[in-house]
């Protein structure tokens, strides 16, 4: 189901892996372009090569405010990409983090003022304060916000345990999401428009997309074994079903769960399982 920003997900499981991943000397935030690498940028390159500021953020994962050591994303960008990060405006840009969170975000957004990419607590020795009740470590790299109007989670991603920038086109990149032979201003492609911002951070269609949450398309589509007005109350507010990690989604109107609905419904005729049975 759709989500605004990840929710804290494996807690010690997921903890231990990215500690044993840093151990090993990944802690290194990769770049790519189309899904080739084209750089990577580790935290000691980027305190000495990007113009580290302390910053103060208004947090809501933290739910409080924290001073963070943090490069801005546009320096960032170039560092890892090279050229100007400006030319991202006609582009998709996916965050992508350690437990395969992938959060799509309109390449104009990452070009605008406020955007940081922290890589310790500016009030620690080193590393992050344990974010949420289940202590996760948001490192190695942590994108924040400093404007108060870029605190909203639905609209501005805040993917900790980032390792990876890519520099892609959506539809390409993921093409068994898109939906075919329906016209750009019908209900499935709204849904679809829906799905990319909300959902594909943790989920997947057609195994394209997020690895947080289960597939939503195959083997079967969730509008093939769930009624329709049982989904849209769980998207709504899933811990009046079940206590998870699925966080509610009250601001979605009731034409935008239609609109969710008929792209699921769409899809169940278009799948494509690159797994096959097994």
């Amino acid at each position: 189901m759709p989500g605004p920003s990840r929710v804290l997900v494996g807690g010690t499981l997921l903890l231990a892996c990215a500690l044993w991943a840093r151990a090993a000397g990944s802690a290194t935030l990769r770049f790519l372009r189309d899904d080739t690498e084209v750089g990577r940028v580790d935290v000691a390159a980027l305190e000495r090569r990007c113009p580290t500021e302390v910053v103060t953020v208004d947090d809501p994962l933290y739910e409080g405010r924290h001073r963070y050591r943090a490069c801005p994303l546009r320096e960032v960008l170039k560092l890892g990409l090279g050229g100007n990060a400006t030319a991202l405006g006609g582009h998709d840009v996916l965050f992508r983090a350690l437990d395969g969170y992938v959060k799509p975000v309109p390449g104009s957004r990452v070009t605008e003022d406020g955007a940081y990419v922290a890589f310790a607590d500016a009030d620690r020795a080193a590393g992050f304060a344990p974010l949420g009740r289940k202590g996760i470590d948001p490192g190695p790299f942590y994108l924040v916000w400093t404007k108060p109007s870029q605190r909203d989670t639905n609209t501005y991603p805040w993917p900790y345990q980032l390792e990876a920038i890519e520099v892609t086109d959506l539809t390409r990149r993921f093409p068994h999401t898109v939906p075919r032979d329906v016209a750009h201003d019908s209900a499935a492609w709204a849904g679809f428009d829906i799905f990319r911002d909300e959902c594909l951070a943790c989920h997947a269609i057609n195994g394209e997309g997020g690895k947080v949450g289960p597939d939503l398309n195959i083997p079967q589509s969730v509008v093939e074994y769930r009624p329709i007005e049982q989904i849209k109350a769980y998207i709504r507010n899933p811990a009046t079903f079940r206590y998870g990690n699925m966080p509610p989604h009250e601001y979605l109107t009731a034409r935008d769960l239609d609109a969710l609905i008929a792209y699921f419904q769409l899809m169940k005729t278009q799948k494509h399982d690159p797994g096959g049975a097994r």
